[in-house]
């Protein structure tokens, strides 16, 4: 299983090395900041020319988690989209695309500081939504347990034979995990920065995404 398993709040938690969160006892996945139509808003705003394939990739990761977990519900953990007018200018095939994923489930969109409001994509729209001992919401508030956020896009290095390397990773302690950006074209936020710091504990391990995701003390 390409996934390390975790306790938090007492849930049984799995984070996988794509970067969704997988709660087997609610079969339910959770996404964080996949900034689709990205791409299109670069383009727009500063005339940058990125591969416009960021959208189709995600969405692509995000078919295989559902297959491989076949999660009934699906929480989408805010900045699901990079602005409202990238949210509009997606194309219909992929329209199309989030509405199959959506069949049979229920989806959740959790608001974020880039997301526009109520979409014509299906699903609920909430500010943040309790299920069980844990909270989903889109940005951590100090003082909170059993907290599931994302916002941060967090990124560790380490040292691994010899080499470093950096990738995108969970940050978890006894009151929360704070998810890695679930999209493709999404910087990050060392784990050692102060924001992230002061959010956890000094017991806080960082999990890398990747073939073998693995808990390491949170690069500080």
């Amino acid at each position: 299983m390409n996934a390390h398993a975790f306790t938090l709040a007492g849930a049984e938690l799995q984070a996988r090395g794509s970067g969704a969160l997988f709660w087997p006892a609610q079969n339910l996945l959770c996404v964080s900041d996949l900034h689709l139509g990205k791409s299109e808003r670069m383009a727009r705003r500063v005339g940058a020319t990125l591969p416009p394939y960021d959208t189709a990739e995600t969405l692509a990761r995000l078919d295989a988690d559902l297959a491989e977990t076949r999660a009934e519900t699906v929480i989408c953990l805010g900045d699901s989209f990079d602005d409202r007018e990238a949210a509009h200018a997606l194309p219909h095939s992929e329209k199309i695309w989030i509405s199959r994923l959506q069949a049979g489930r229920r989806w959740v969109w959790i608001a974020g500081n880039h997301d526009p409001g109520p979409l014509d994509l299906g699903g609920a729209h909430l500010a943040e939504l309790p299920r069980g001992p844990l909270t989903f919401r889109h940005v951590a508030r100090p003082g909170q347990a059993g907290e599931v956020s994302g916002h941060y896009h967090p990124k560790a290095r380490i040292s691994l034979r010899g080499r470093t390397i950096s990738r995108p990773c969970f940050l978890i302690d006894d009151a929360r995990v704070i998810l890695p950006a679930y999209g493709t074209y999404t910087g990050g936020l060392r784990s050692s920065s102060e924001a992230l710091a002061a959010l956890m504990c000094p017991e806080a391990v960082a999990i890398l995404t990747g073939p073998s995701p693995r808990p390491v003390p949170m690069p500080r």
